[in-house]
């Protein structure tokens, strides 16, 4: 059965157990998928990637809300009324 592998760097999980750091290093700051009998079984993310992508999803989380929160309600003011 084939599988989608979203990374470009891969290790299996005996790669990763023999040498953590150096599998994390192999991915050269993206993504590495451990493999379980060549099927990913998660994604060794570094440390600033995944405070990125957290980042990300907090920030696209704060827009969904105000973009609820406006109900499509736009009130045109002068800048002199102001």
């Amino acid at each position: 059965m084939a599988h989608v592998v979203l990374a470009e760097m891969t290790a299996s999980v005996s790669e990763l157990k023999k040498n953590p750091m150096g599998t994390v290093a192999a991915g050269e700051g993206a993504a590495v998928a451990i493999l379980n009998r060549n099927e990913p079984a998660f994604y060794c993310v570094p440390a600033k990637v995944y405070e990125a992508m957290m980042e990300r999803l907090d920030d696209i989380e704060l827009n969904r809300l105000a973009d609820a929160r406006t109900d499509d309600k736009v009130i045109r003011v002068k800048l002199s009324e102001l």
